[in-house]
């Protein structure tokens, strides 16, 4: 059974130390002493080890080490990072590492002395250990003996989880059960910067709260490092590594750790490498964690590193880091897609078929065969859950586009309830995700659109208009359709009008200013509707004057301001008269390519000028 013996004190008003020796006869066993003449040392002392405290440091001579909890962020071997289960830091007197082997070298020389600020400062900025071993494995010379102590319990003390629990009962039955020896005795060293403790224990209390520091609090902990004279390095030291030992930013930071230390080993990082860990870094805004947290992350594995450089889109970057977040290897990381993700998702989709850019959907079909195969393999089936809600967004997306183009763009279109109803519907749920979505997804671009005619802005406003007056309970359904059918209904008759009232003057009337010659052009052409079975009753009198407006305009444009464009190649000409003509572009350029056949002249002089001669 093992038994040791415990002495406590205080090296100064800032260092804490316990001295432990253990082992089966660890009572029987006389293991330190004091100089009456110098209180300011304490020798601790076994066949072929000292270790001293004094005031401002320690002095130790013989086998063993010393060992701490790695503290967030501080340098720390590849090798160490890239195992989850390493969470300790081991120094054994007397060694080095050979990077040119890739080998630790031990020697002889492994006495020394270390001050108390170079401790706390390479260490753990509370708590570190010291030790030295007796047994009778550990005899001869001290390089053997500390190659042989780092094969038998580097690997123990490197992991063990007792060291960060500061758990020494923990600490002595893990060594000693692997020394196996009766003989054995463990001599444990615990350091302890009390004035830093305090500062960490009134931080973690304040930042486990509600993850974060308000002004005041953060106000009274740097009265509190300034009473015990706590320098900025070792405040932000332990700042940092407390809020990454909060649960909820461990994992995403460790995940953001773990893709760098593959990319670390690769030497660059691809697309979408990186596109993951943006993407944890918004969820890390999102969970309000300190980018301090990843910076020191950055700054060690991210360091010329060469970002596999293929110019992206921005809005395709937001999309990869949004679908590559859905895949990220920690379970326990909280990524769904929420609303925000959705609304940046649905504008870049919006943003891809513009730019007919293919990649937007490659990276959706992507993503569905990497779901299905994840799914197959036993992935949680929150994933297929996820990407679900993607797809039921992108088909409302593609409904509502689809809708709303084929009303604004497209004349004689089937209009219905359950068109209306449906777009309704659509509204609400991208409205939902953000106020006015609906109309940033799919209204003000068309209105802004060169080739919205008269009519199909006149519906899409009465549209978006009459949604929300619906929503509003100020408007039926069927109120709006009738809105909607008398101006496609218009539409239709005034394009009918436009050809018979063009053929009519191009045959029979050559005048058609006067109130008389308009209206016997009215009646005949009402006369020829019916016949022909387009017409119903007479001839709504605002669109046959629309008819002849549009006439003089077009018979303006043709014979006086068309041939100044093309002889001036002034393009600004032609695009002020289309900004205020009120003519449809379509019908515009059909009549210039009319112009340029009928006249012989070269099509490149026509594009060119619709280019704006660029």
């Amino acid at each position: 059974m093992f038994r040791d013996i415990r002495l406590h004190g205080y090296a100064n008003d800032k260092i804490e130390y316990y001295a432990i020796a253990a082992g089966t006869e660890a009572y029987n066993r006389y293991f330190f002493n004091t100089d009456l003449a110098d209180s300011d040392h304490i020798r601790f002392f076994s066949p072929g080890n000292e270790f001293i405290i004094g005031r401002d440091g320690i002095s130790h001579l013989g086998n063993g080490g010393s060992f701490c909890e790695y503290m967030f962020g501080v340098d720390q071997p590849i090798a160490d990072l890239a195992k989850e289960e390493v969470s300790n830091r081991l120094v054994v007197y007397g060694t080095h590492y050979d990077k040119r082997e890739g080998a630790l070298r031990f020697s002889d020389r492994t006495d020394g002395t270390l001050s108390f600020d170079k401790i706390f400062f390479d260490g753990n900025a509370v708590c570190n250990y010291f030790f030295a071993i007796t047994a009778s494995d550990f005899s001869g010379a001290l390089r053997d003996q500390q190659e042989h102590l780092v094969k038998i319990l580097g690997k123990t003390l490197k992991r063990s989880d007792a060291v960060g629990m500061e758990d020494e009962n923990g600490i002595i039955g893990q060594i000693l059960s692997i020394l196996d020896d009766p003989s054995a005795h463990l001599f444990l060293f615990k350091l302890v910067h009390t004035k830093h403790r305090e500062y960490s224990e009134a931080f973690r209390a304040l930042y486990f709260r509600n993850k974060k520091i308000t002004e005041t609090e953060f106000h009274t902990l740097a009265e509190l490092a300034e009473r015990h004279g706590i320098d900025r390095y070792q405040q932000e030291r332990i700042r940092i590594d407390v809020m990454y030992k909060h649960p909820d930013n461990r994992r995403i930071v460790d995940e953001y750790k773990n893709i760098l230390i593959s990319c670390n080993r690769k030497g660059e990082i691809n697309k979408l490498e990186n596109a993951r860990l943006t993407r944890l870094k918004t969820l890390s805004v999102r969970n309000k964690i300190p980018g301090a947290l990843f910076y020191t992350l950055d700054e060690m594995l991210k360091k010329d590193k060469k970002l596999e450089h293929q110019e992206e889109s921005g809005y395709i970057s937001e999309t990869r880091e949004i679908l590559e977040g859905m895949f990220l290897t920690e379970h326990q990381i909280e990524s769904v897609i929420n609303a925000e993700d959705m609304v940046k998702l649905l504008l870049a989709k919006k943003q891809a078929a513009e730019n007919r850019d293919h990649a937007f959907e490659e990276m959706l079909l992507d993503a569905s065969k990497a779901c299905d195969e994840k799914i197959r393999d036993g992935a949680d089936i929150s994933l297929l859950e996820g990407y679900s809600y993607i797809i039921t967004y992108f088909d409302r997306y593609d409904a509502t586009s689809s809708a709303i183009s084929r009303l604004a763009f497209m004349e004689n279109i089937k209009i219905s309830e359950e068109m209306i109803r449906s777009l309704l519907g659509n509204k609400s749920a991208f409205d939902l995700l953000a106020p006015g979505l609906f109309t940033r997804l799919f209204i003000s671009g068309i209105l802004e659109n060169k080739y919205l005619g008269i009519y199909g802005r006149k519906k899409v406003t009465h549209l978006i208009e009459g949604l929300k007056l619906i929503e509003e309970n100020r408007l039926t359904i069927r109120e709006l359709l009738e809105q909607l059918l008398k101006i496609d209904g218009d539409e239709r008759l005034h394009i009918i009008l436009l050809e018979h009232v063009k053929d009519r003057i191009r045959n029979f009337y050559s005048r058609y200013s006067s109130k008389a010659d308009q209206e016997a052009l009215k009646r005949e052409v009402a006369e020829d509707l019916k016949h022909k079975n387009l017409l119903d009753g007479e001839i709504p009198e605002h669109l046959f004057q629309e008819t002849i407006l549009a006439i003089k305009k077009e018979a303006v444009y043709i014979h006086n301001l068309l041939p100044r464009v093309i002889a001036e190649k002034d393009c600004s000409l032609r695009e002020d008269f289309l900004e205020n003509s009120g003519l449809d572009r379509f019908y515009i350029e059909e009549l210039e390519r009319e112009f340029f056949e009928l006249n012989g002249l070269d099509m490149e002089d026509l594009y060119q000028i619709r280019k704006g001669l660029n």
